[in-house]
């Protein structure tokens, strides 16, 4: 996935007993891969879109946040935290495949393949406009708005 290429065609799983069909989204999208439910990281970079969400929705976008966790997992992670956008279950990978966000990470010296924290921004028409990878997640969901703001 590059700057340029068409979102991918793909059906997931979401929060709230959901499918989602990412082609038949015809408004900006801001799809955000993240770890692991639960983990401060990520619950941080979920709290941040949440508290920009009304801003996101006023400049037309939706927001996917997405992980390989199960959607009970995100239901309750969800809930927990209030999050007003739906979450997208990757469990078997696909989704991370096409973005290319699983890297090797390393914890305690063990080698592993996880999720980098990465954000795609897309217009109305499904074009990858911006990406992030390897993203820190202080500030990170203000930049994003700023960047749709620009498209």
């Amino acid at each position: 996935m590059k700057v340029g290429d068409k979102l991918p065609d793909l059906q997931l799983a979401a929060s709230g007993g959901r499918t989602v069909a990412l082609r038949s989204h015809k408004q900006p999208l801001v799809i955000y891969f993240y770890p692991k439910d639960n983990t401060p990281g990520c619950t941080q970079e979920g709290q941040d879109f949440r508290d920009l969400h009304a801003q996101f929705v006023k400049a037309g976008a939706v927001v996917f946040g997405v992980s390989r966790d199960s959607v009970k997992s995100h239901d309750n992670f969800a809930a927990k935290y209030e999050f007003p956008f739906v979450l997208l279950s990757d469990g078997d990978e696909a989704m991370c495949k096409a973005f290319d966000v699983i890297k090797e990470k390393s914890l305690y010296g063990r080698k592993y393949l996880g999720v980098d924290r990465s954000t795609f921004l897309f217009d109305a028409r499904g074009v990858l406009k911006r990406e992030w990878r390897g993203v820190k997640v202080k500030n990170h969901a203000a930049e994003v708005l700023g960047a749709l703001r620009e498209i």
